[in-house]
């Protein structure tokens, strides 16, 4: 028997409910040192436990995702201006003069250190929050989260899953076609090499989706069961208060005015619409294949991320100048220190967790 068929693995929904609290804790801070922080978390836990997979490997586009956003949030701070008033300025550039009903928008002129600043502060926190999701899809896999999913999203989850194991397998139909076309002497680049390639691979792309869809009905994929009308109405009303409150709620912790009713009303939705879910369940039920256990790992995996989320919310509303540096005038960023050491529990699923297995290779022996 393998010995790595019992070994424990995280489940991906510890991963997903750490990264999405260490994006939470990003979103209460503009404090660069902090972000740089949270930042150096993740890459950290991904680097200590990111699988030998196809799918592991995203966390670096999300990286190169967040330096394009904070390099563009830069650029129109630079072009186009910013709202922060200044009194250092950097440099004039050339003003492009603009019709009167384009008023309170200008092109070029001048560039002020304070407006840098606030441009930087606010493009960094974005890409702090996308490089936090980047380490979700890096630690977690997309396979494994289907069997978490309850039944009422599997038809969702099941499209996305095989949205995403797609892509992989149509890229590496390309490079197989293209390798043996030069190994043949035709010509595999151009127009007339993309038509040669491109009908193969469409056609067996085709051939999986009929195959996937033919074995998913001989399993009786899609067959609901009998539910009374009385159920599916509370479902359906569960799950649309459920929804609507979890927007309302993180729309408050995403604002300074709403944290006091934002937490509040965030758990509410989420308890409805988790009770919308378990009653959508019940018309399709099914049977789960060696379910990953949530033993004491998995929650001390989502409780450090929970723990930072909480602490920096707290801190943002104890110590908000802490957390958010001042630009008018221009202030040297400070360290706020139990902030910081409430971050440095996202290192946990570091030392916690186990590590990732090893890629295993086959060897042919002699005869």
């Amino acid at each position: 028997m393998n010995p790595h068929l019992h070994t424990y693995r995280t489940p991906p929904g510890a991963w997903w409910l750490w990264s999405l609290a260490l994006g939470t804790a990003a979103t209460r801070t503009t404090n660069p040192l902090l972000l740089t922080l949270l930042i150096t978390v993740s890459a950290y836990v991904v680097a200590a436990r990111r699988p030998h997979a196809p799918w592991a490997r995203s966390y670096g586009a999300f990286v190169k995702l967040a330096l394009a956003v904070l390099a563009i949030r830069l650029f129109f701070a630079v072009a186009l201006g910013s709202p922060i008033p200044g009194t250092h300025v950097l440099l004039t550039l050339p003003e492009v003069p603009l019709p009167d009903w384009a008023q309170g928008i200008r092109l070029g002129g001048r560039v002020t250190a304070e407006g840098l600043l606030f441009a930087l502060y606010d493009g960094l926190k974005l890409a702090t929050l996308l490089i936090c999701v980047g380490a979700a899809n890096a630690l977690a896999n997309p396979s494994r989260l289907l069997k978490s999913l309850p039944g009422a999203l599997y038809e969702i989850g099941v499209a996305v899953v095989v949205a995403l194991t797609f892509a992989p397998n149509l890229i590496a139909d390309v490079q197989r076609l293209r390798a043996a076309r030069r190994l043949r002497g035709r010509p595999d680049r151009g127009i007339r090499g993309l038509l040669h390639v491109g009908l193969p691979v469409l056609e067996g792309a085709l051939e999986r989706s009929v195959a996937l869809a033919a074995a998913m009905d001989a399993r009786g994929y899609g067959r609901t069961a009998q539910v009374p009308a009385a159920v599916r109405r509370t479902t359906a009303a569960l799950t649309l208060t459920g929804l609507l409150g979890v927007c309302a709620g993180t729309y408050g912790l995403l604002t300074a005015d709403g944290g006091t009713y934002g937490l509040p009303v965030l758990l509410a939705g989420l308890a409805a619409a988790l009770a919308g879910l378990w009653l959508g369940g019940r018309r399709s039920p099914r049977t789960r294949y060696r379910p990953d256990p949530w033993n004491l790992r998995a929650w001390l995996v989502a409780g450090s991320g929970i723990a930072v989320a909480a602490v920096m919310i707290v801190a943002a509303s104890a110590d908000p100048a802490a957390l958010h540096p001042g630009v008018v005038p221009p202030t040297v960023p400070e360290l706020p220190l139990w902030p910081a050491a409430a971050i440095l529990l996202g290192l946990l699923p570091a030392f916690v967790t186990p590590p990732p297995e090893a890629p295993t290779t086959t060897t042919t022996e002699p005869s």
